[in-house]
C-alpha cells in the first residue's frame, strides 16, 4: 500500500505529461486508488505494462539519491498558479496539471513562483535578443520578480544568466529527468541556478526529453508565471506554444519588438499586431503591467530641467527669446502674445532667476550657458 505522495510519484513515472484522463481519474478517485488499479492490472495496455516496471521504493530512493524532492498539490512548495491548468482548454491535445513535480535546488518553488514572470524565445537568438533577454531578466530580478524559463540555448539561457546577476533566484523548467540536464552543455548553468533557485520538471529521474514533453513542459512555464514575455521567435517556434498556454490560462502575454528585417521578429510582431500580446520595450513596462496599481513598479523619472518649474506665461516668454541675438521688450511682448505690463513683469522675474540677461541697449538675450543649449535643440 502506497501513500498519496508515492502513488503520485509512481503515476508520474509511467504517465506522459499532459495526460488529461489520468489527471481526471486522480481528481475523482485519488492517486492511491488509481495507482493500485494500474499496478494490479494484467498489463494489456502500454500504460499497464510500464506500471509493471515501477518499484515504488526504488523510485523514492532514486529521487532521494539524485538530490531531488517530489512535491505535490497541497504542499507549501506547490506553485499556486498550477490550479489554472485544471480548468483551461487543452492545447495540442495536452492539458491538466502535473501529478507532481521533481524539484532540485535550495530555493522554495512555491515562494519563488508567487511573483514570477516567464521569459521565452528562440534557441537561435541574435545578439540583440540575448542582450534584451538578459537585461530584462536582470532588472526584473532586481525588482523582486522570479524569472522562469526553460533552460534552453538562446533566449532561455540569456534570461537565466541575466536573472543570476540580480537579487531574486531563477527557476528552470526541464522537459526530462533532472538528472539528465538538457541541453547537456548547460549542466553548469543548472548547477548555478540550483544554488539559490530551483530546477523543476514532471519527469522521473532517468527520463529524456521528447518533442511532446517539451510541449507539455511549456504549460508549466506559463502556469508558474503571472505573465510571459516573448523575446525573438521565428514563424515556427516552440516558444509560441508557451504563449498559447499563457493565453489559455488568461495570463498576461507581452512581446518585445525587434528588427523588421529579422526572421526572429516574425512571431513577436504577429502577436502584437493580432492583439495576442502587449508590446513592451523595457523592464519597467513589464513591471507596470504586472503591477497595475503600483506595487513594485516605480515610474522612471526623466531629467529635471530648470524650465520645468516655470509658469506657462513665463515659459512662453522664455521660448520667444532667440538663441542668437537679442530682442527688445516690445518685440518679445508681440512675439509671446503678452500685454506689455505683463511682459515687463515676467522679464524681470526671469532675469532674477538667471534665465535671461539685459545687454547695454536694454535688449533681452539668453546667458551664454543657455544659448548653447537652445542652439543644440533647434
Amino acid at each position: 500500500m502506497t501513500d498519496e505522495r508515492t502513488a503520485r510519484m509512481c503515476l508520474a513515472a509511467v504517465v506522459e505529461p499532459g495526460h488529461r484522463a489520468v489527471g481526471e481519474a486522480v481528481a475523482e478517485f485519488g492517486a492511491e486508488a488509481v495507482w493500485a488499479g494500474l499496478a494490479a492490472a494484467g498489463g494489456s495496455s502500454p500504460l499497464e505494462r510500464r506500471a509493471q516496471t515501477i518499484v515504488p521504493e526504488d523510485l523514492v530512493a532514486h529521487t532521494r539519491v539524485a538530490g531531488q524532492r517530489f512535491v505535490i498539490p497541497g504542499d507549501e512548495e506547490w506553485p499556486a498558479g498550477m490550479s489554472g491548468l485544471a480548468e483551461c482548454e487543452p492545447v495540442q491535445q495536452l492539458g491538466g496539471g502535473p501529478l507532481g513535480l521533481w524539484v532540485s535546488g535550495a530555493g522554495r518553488l512555491g515562494e519563488l513562483t508567487a511573483k514570477a514572470v516567464a521569459i521565452v524565445g528562440s534557441r537561435a537568438s541574435t545578439a540583440y535578443g540575448d542582450r534584451v533577454a538578459a537585461d530584462f531578466a536582470a532588472e526584473l530580478s532586481e525588482a523582486g520578480r522570479t524569472v522562469v524559463s526553460g533552460g534552453a540555448y538562446g533566449i532561455d539561457a540569456a534570461a537565466h544568466r541575466g536573472a543570476l546577476a540580480g537579487r531574486t533566484p531563477t527557476v528552470a523548467v526541464q522537459a526530462g529527468g533532472l538528472d539528465q540536464p538538457y541541453p547537456s552543455g548547460h549542466a553548469k548553468l543548472f548547477s548555478r541556478i540550483a544554488e539559490a533557485g530551483v530546477v523543476v520538471g514532471e519527469l522521473a529521474p532517468g527520463e529524456h526529453p521528447t518533442r511532446v514533453r517539451f510541449l507539455a513542459r511549456n504549460r508549466l512555464i506559463a502556469a508558474m508565471s503571472e505573465g510571459t514575455v516573448m523575446v525573438e521567435a521565428a514563424a515556427r517556434s516552440g516558444a509560441r506554444n508557451t504563449v498559447t498556454w499563457a493565453n489559455a490560462l488568461r495570463r498576461l502575454v507581452m512581446a518585445v519588438p525587434g528588427q523588421v528585417t529579422s526572421a526572429n521578429s516574425v512571431t513577436p510582431h504577429r502577436l502584437i499586431r493580432e492583439a495576442e500580446a502587449t508590446l513592451v520595450s523595457s523592464p519597467a513596462e513589464v513591471l507596470e503591467l504586472l503591477s497595475p496599481l503600483g506595487g513594485d513598479f516605480r515610474q522612471p523619472r526623466g531629467e529635471h530641467r530648470p524650465t520645468d518649474d516655470l509658469a506657462a506665461d513665463e515659459l512662453r516668454l522664455f521660448e520667444a527669446i532667440p538663441a542668437r541675438g537679442a530682442l527688445s521688450a516690445g518685440e518679445l511682448a508681440l512675439k509671446a502674445g503678452l500685454a506689455m505690463p505683463t511682459c515687463l513683469a515676467l522679464l524681470s522675474r526671469l532675469a532674477e532667476q538667471g534665465f535671461i540677461s539685459q545687454d547695454a541697449e536694454s535688449n533681452w538675450r539668453l546667458p551664454a550657458r543657455l544659448r548653447k543649449d537652445r542652439r543644440a535643440s533647434e
